[in-house]
Order: C-alpha cells, then sequence, then structure tokens
C-alpha cells in the first residue's frame, strides 16, 4: 500500500520501489480493495526482497512496517532513512469486515503521513529554488 500511496503523491519527485525483508510472495487482496476505493490501481504490484535493490544507488529508505527499521539493510550512499512503524493489517484479525477495517485504516494512516512527508519535501525545494 505504501508504494502506491507514495506513486500517487510523489512520482514526479522520486524514483519510488517496494521490498521487504521478508515478502509474502503475493500482494494482499485487501490491500488491493482498500487502494482501490481512494482510485489506486497496484494489482500490478509484486511482492520483492530488499536484496534485490542492494546494487542500487539509493539516496532515502522509508521502512513502514514493524520491526523494519531493524530488519532493512544499509544501502551503500544512503543519505536518509525514515521509520514510521504502522500495523500490518495482513494480521489483523476477526471477521472480514474487521480485517477491511484494519486495511482502510492503516492505508489512511499512511496517506497522512505521506501527503505530510511530501508537503515537507515539496517546500523544502521551492525554499531552496527561492535562495538560487
Amino acid at each position: 500500500m505504501a508504494e502506491g500511496i507514495l506513486r500517487q503523491i510523489a512520482d514526479d519527485l522520486f524514483e519510488i520501489h517496494s521490498a521487504g525483508s521478508n515478502p509474502a510472495g503475493y500482494v494482499h487482496p485487501n490491500a488491493v480493495t482498500a487502494l482501490e476505493e481512494i482510485g489506486i490501481d497496484i494489482s500490478h504490484h509484486e511482492s520483492k526482497h530488499v536484496n534485490g535493490f542492494l546494487d542500487r544507488d539509493i539516496h532515502t529508505v522509508i521502512t513502514v512496517c514493524g520491526n523494519a527499521d531493524q530488519a532493512c539493510p544499509m544501502f551503500y550512499g544512503q543519505v536518509n532513512r525514515y521509520h514510521w512503524g504502522f500495523d500490518d493489517p495482513a494480521k489483523a484479525e476477526g471477521n472480514d469486515a474487521d480485517i477491511m477495517a484494519a486495511f482502510r485504516r492503516v492505508r489512511d494512516e499512511i496517506q497522512l503521513v505521506f501527503n505530510a512527508y511530501v508537503a515537507g519535501y515539496r517546500e523544502g525545494l521551492a525554499h531552496d529554488e527561492s535562495m538560487v
């Protein structure tokens, strides 16, 4: 969900990739549904392992689940690292409605945090440009 949301908000600013230290091997259908509800299509996304990105020039790493910040390796040349520990909605318990509600809640939390992050980033860019 994080990749889809960040792509919608900031695809013009960043090259965005998503990977995990223990990927499920599929994108959870409830994640697809939750993002479809807000106009984001992640049905073509794939579950990838972070090791596939270790040879890339990564400047910023954002971790979003539980202890992902501790499990994520350092990337050569990495400058920024952020962690927002959202609940993993795939681990939600209850009936189908409860589980879908967890996906929606986490989706909304991610969207709120990423909107603030990108707004701050854009403001910093505008400030830097005004100094030229």
